[in-house]
């Protein structure tokens, strides 16, 4: 379509300001941006929108319509509801480039500009999707009567025959056409994508799992709920969504790489809405946070639990219990190993987090409605509920004491489900992708309290993740976790030995006993770690390992002559055991 049509129609609210005579360029897409340099997401012939948060003062302008002309987009349309009036040094940056630019009135709608043009352009290039464009509304919706992105996927395979898939960036399914993609797999698409965006590549990006190919769309976030970003893209990586469509991209004509891009389009206004939904509970997450951290009066912070538990537990009819999840992402900067990179993590723990939270074995945008976080700094803070313990029907809820868990829990002699989340559960199936988007320069570490059932309780669950967290930080790998029973015994304590340190401490205690059974195979390691393992008792550990209690003592006594250290007193029993697990 022409630029020229967009002022015919009415209903779109576009006011030419500069440009009149570049108005038969082609339109070959929409973008929606406020990044200050969205050139890694053009590919040229798009009519940009902006609410023009990306500027500052005047001088902003110029670099910024300096990009837009290089990437070659064929327009810009800036909205009037931030600023009041588009700026005359905007106007003016456009008019030394040639780009026209046009002024959307405060009332009007990005969306609806989107879904116009998408409509035009997906009807020129593929009648038989035109569709997709007329249903963008129940996009918008969920519900029975919505149904979300799956609305989309459905007419790609009815008229392309194009089996399809929307994932998270660690490969929950949050959208499909027909059957489920298995977990696995989308597991690996994901770190496939992931890993394919972070070396620079442009999508699609091409994956064969299985003697399948897939093509893999990035959706971009850059609707005005997106997070701003300064062009790094180490910044969006591990929050983008991604389309899977099980096909080879490679060689596609023009028009059909064009329709699939404006898919991610729409479906990237699923997204930018979900993420407004998300607003609601990352402020009330804000909220609790600062009066757990500014020493608030119990009966202020209990005040604000009871808001937001209906909020994030609709129906409970009581506050729940809680946990504390604190989440870091850290980058290295790549001419400086070792160094940070300056790129900002918390709010890409937060989006991270967000997700990392949700259960795997639920799809769709709107499954992680039960989930506030928020970010200080460098910190994602996460304030889960919970609800009722096993065995605690008559428990305390973040106001004082809670009522009966009631018919719905388990009945009697059956055991109950333990809703409590845990470290390395939370991590299991996401650590595979979340390290292809990490690279060599990126770190996640994560900490999980306790459960607590009291405000009194949140202040110490949260130092206790923090905690956890900085435990999860000491130990090697780029996905780390740690949970609150960590912090109850000597695993507190040997995360903090320097490593130098480690190494001599292990090598004086265990070195002879491994040089011995090189050169004998006399199993004097084994032989410890079940000696230790059996509290010292001489019977239990000879028939642990199928021993006569004689041949045990020989062992024992070689190992004491060995290392000069004798197994009937606790500081050596302790010294070994600790040079084991650290070993």
């Amino acid at each position: 379509m022409r630029l020229r049509a967009l002022l015919d129609t009415d209903a779109l609210g576009l006011r030419l300001l500069g440009g009149e005579d570049e108005l038969d360029r082609s339109v070959r897409g929409v973008m929606t941006t406020d990044l200050r340099d969205p050139s890694r997401y053009l590919s040229g012939g798009e009519l940009v929108l902006t609410g023009l948060a990306w500027r500052r003062d005047a001088a902003d302008s110029e670099p910024f319509v300096r990009i837009l002309a290089g990437a070659g987009v064929v327009g810009l349309a800036a909205g009037e509801a931030e600023l009041g009036a588009v700026p005359d040094d905007l106007v003016e940056a456009c008019r030394q480039h040639r780009l026209p630019v046009f002024a959307v009135h405060e009332t009007v709608a990005f969306a609806m500009i989107t879904e116009h043009i998408v409509r035009q352009v997906s009807g020129e290039r593929a009648g038989d999707l035109a569709t997709v464009v007329d249903r963008h509304r129940r996009l918008m919706t969920s519900g029975p009567a919505g149904g979300g992105p799956e609305v989309v996927l459905d007419l790609l395979t009815s008229d392309l025959d194009l089996r399809a898939w929307v994932l998270s960036p660690t490969g929950r399914q949050i959208a499909g056409a027909g059957e489920p993609l298995p977990g696995p797999l989308g597991t690996a698409l994901a770190g496939r994508h992931l890993a394919a965006t972070r070396t620079g590549r442009r999508g699609p990006h091409l994956a064969t799992i299985a003697g399948t190919t897939y093509s893999l769309f990035p959706i971009r976030n850059t609707g005005r709920g997106a997070v701003p970003a300064a062009g790094d893209v180490r910044e969006s990586v591990l929050s983008d969504w991604l389309l899977a469509v099980e096909a080879d991209a490679a060689d596609w004509p023009p028009a059909r790489l064009d329709l699939l891009q404006g898919v991610t389009q729409l479906i990237a206004v699923e997204r930018d809405r979900r993420d407004a939904a998300r607003t609601v509970r990352r402020r009330l997450a804000q909220e609790v946070l600062e009066l757990v951290q500014a020493g608030a009066a119990p009966t202020e912070i209990a005040a604000r639990l009871r808001v937001a538990a209906p909020v994030l537990l609709p129906g409970l009819g009581v506050a729940p219990q809680w946990q504390v999840v604190v989440a870091r992402v850290d980058w290295t900067a790549a001419d400086a190993p070792g160094q940070e990179s300056g790129v900002p993590g918390g709010p890409v723990a937060q989006a991270l987090l967000e997700e990392i939270l949700v259960d795997p074995a639920v799809s769709g945008p709107d499954s992680a409605d039960r989930i506030a976080v928020a970010h200080t700094g460098e910190e994602a803070i996460a304030l889960v509920p919970l609800p009722a313990l096993p065995g605690a029907g008559a428990g305390a809820g973040a106001d004082g004491p809670a009522r009966d868990a009631g018919a719905g829990g388990p009945q009697d002699g059956e055991p109950a489900a333990d809703p409590a989340l845990h470290a390395d559960a939370l991590l299991a199936a996401v650590r595979e992708p979340l390290s292809a988007g990490l690279a060599d320069d990126g770190r996640l570490t994560l900490g999980v309290s306790a459960a607590v059932h009291s405000a009194e309780g949140l202040r110490g669950a949260l130092e206790e993740a923090r905690h956890a967290r900085r435990v999860a930080a000491a130990r090697p790998g780029r996905v780390c976790a740690a949970g609150h029973h960590e912090l109850a015994s000597h695993v507190l304590l040997l995360p903090f030995v320097p490593d130098d340190v480690r190494r001599a401490f292990t090598a004086r205690l265990l070195d002879p006993l491994r040089d011995y059974d090189r050169r004998h195979r006399a199993e004097l390691i084994e032989t410890l770690e079940a000696f230790l393992d059996c509290d010292g008792s001489w019977t239990r550990c000879a028939a642990r390992l199928h021993l006569h209690v004689n041949t045990l003592r020989y062992r024992v006594g070689r190992i004491e002559q060995l290392t000069g250290r004798d197994l009937s007193r606790l500081e050596d029993k302790l010294d070994f055991f600790l040079a084991l697990r650290m070993s």
